[in-house]
């Protein structure tokens, strides 16, 4: 199993699960170029993409994806809301509706050897999903934009080799920052996005002797700093012989086989 994020962070995201045989992206939020610059550091192309599958429908996870339909014909998977959200886009025009497939919320959906398990996550659109990927014995995940989390969340993350956790913002540089105080109080809200405090407490929940690698994603250029959310993290899980990276915008991470 092989696991990159190709970018992560306020302005796109998009993360690539692949096997021997399957290969998939999670999301399409930056431009195609760097989709595909990404791809091509993995000895792929957008041709070898059997599917996308969308956490929901803000643009900065669907960006590329008319640019990616009208060159390659790719199956495009999402909830009946995010798929429902993303016609409805003004900058996404002419999308081939046939090419869009909903999928049901704690159903397995299968793609060659690779499963996904799409499961609900709070945050403030239509039908917004998280997704754990499982091939074998091999698993894992990708979690961003949850506003919080529960007992469900953590089920869904626990026993990962691999996990993908938002770490959006630092509490203490959103409130003094120069966002307005409307948009302040959706990121804080139960349905914005997860600070490194949260991100912290989450992961100490759901680590496990399986966790191999965890990439901090979907950080704030304007209310966090790579150097701070490792830091918060890290010190919560100070106890913990863990590799924590940081996955940037624009940039391909570390490749993770297993």
């Amino acid at each position: 199993m092989r696991f990159a994020s190709l970018s992560s962070g306020s302005d796109g995201n998009c993360s690539y699960i692949g096997t021997e045989e399957a290969h998939i992206l999670i999301d399409c939020g930056v431009g195609i170029r760097t989709i595909e610059a990404g791809l091509k550091s993995l000895s792929l192309s957008l041709k070898d993409i059997d599917a996308i599958f969308l956490t929901h429908e803000h643009i900065d996870h669907i960006k590329a994806l008319g640019s990616i339909l009208r060159k390659e014909e790719i199956p495009v998977y999402g909830s009946l809301g995010t798929l429902q959200g993303t016609l409805l886009c003004k900058s996404l025009k002419n999308l081939p509706k046939e090419l869009l497939n909903p999928i049901l919320t704690d159903r397995k959906f299968s793609v060659k050897d690779l499963d996904l398990l799409p499961f609900s996550i709070h945050h403030d659109t239509g039908e917004p999903l998280a997704y754990r990927a499982e091939s074998g014995e091999k698993h894992c995940a990708i979690a961003t934009d949850l506003g919080t989390y529960d007992e469900y969340t953590i089920k869904h993350l626990q026993d990962t080799d691999v996990l993908l956790l938002e770490a959006n913002h630092d509490i203490e540089m959103l409130e003094k920052g120069p966002y307005p105080l409307e948009l302040k109080r959706r990121i804080l809200s139960d349905f914005g996005h997860l600070s490194n405090e949260s991100s912290a407490a989450l992961l100490e929940k759901v680590v496990g002797s399986t966790l191999r690698q965890v990439f901090l994603g979907h950080l704030s250029k304007e209310n966090n700093t790579p150097e701070l959310a490792l830091q918060t993290i890290r010190e919560k899980l100070s106890e913990k012989d863990l590799p924590i990276t940081v996955a940037k915008h624009g940039e391909i991470s570390a490749i993770v086989e297993w």
